[in-house]
């Protein structure tokens, strides 16, 4: 059974913060220029470096302010409450962090988490099965990792980005294929590890 970021499991994880930096990525890996913790940034580049020729990975967000997790959250959970009208504020809460993790666990707010995709030599996005960000209600689930109904190629380009990043010590949220981490609880809990070493952070730290 998929392990929410609502779970009270991903809470009872401890946070022994490291005090790594937030450093920016290369703009070939990320032409945003996202900020993460250093160490998922040597992860990050081992593995698009391990890609095969004329592959690579494209980090779109790393880093997010709490104020943007919090205004995501509202947002999302309005179209939640559209379709599952009569919702309990548990059930509420479960079913939004399929897509946004609650701000006391969230990765992204601690620099341990990427959305990312795969691109070809032109830069051009490869098939996935849905956009980054697709909500489960826009795509009819098909932005779960092991969803059904995507094609063949998406389905090996998933795989890919699974054996390349998982071979770096990332773990999937496995309700959106774009999103890996390192470090945080969310990646304590299904690692195994005794605590998370990156806990909420500023971007006012970055090296």
């Amino acid at each position: 059974m998929t392990i929410l970021l609502s779970d009270e499991r991903v809470r009872a994880v401890p946070v022994a913060e490291s005090g790594e930096p937030l450093v920016l990525l290369p703009q070939a890996l990320s032409p945003t220029g996202a900020l993460v913790r250093a160490g998922l940034a040597d992860r990050l580049v081992a593995a698009d470096h391990s890609l095969p020729p004329g592959l690579r990975l494209r980090v779109v967000e790393g880093l997010r302010p709490i104020d943007q997790q919090r205004a995501i959250i509202a947002a999302y959970a309005v179209q939640v409450r559209a379709h599952h009208p009569g919702i309990d504020e548990a059930e509420l809460a479960r079913l939004t962090s399929r897509f946004v993790s609650p701000v006391d666990v969230a990765p992204h707010v601690a620099g341990a988490a990427v959305d990312l995709t795969l691109v070809d030599v032109c830069g051009d996005e490869l098939d996935l099965g849905t956009p980054i960000d697709a909500t489960p209600e826009d795509s009819d689930g098909r932005c779960y990792f092991a969803a059904a109904g995507i094609g063949a190629d998406a389905r090996a380009h998933r795989d890919l980005l699974a054996a390349v990043l998982g071979a770096h010590g990332l773990v999937n949220y496995p309700t959106e294929w774009w999103h890996w981490s390192y470090g945080d609880r969310y990646w304590a809990l299904l690692t195994g590890a005794d605590h998370a070493v990156y806990g909420p952070v500023s971007a006012a730290v970055a090296a």
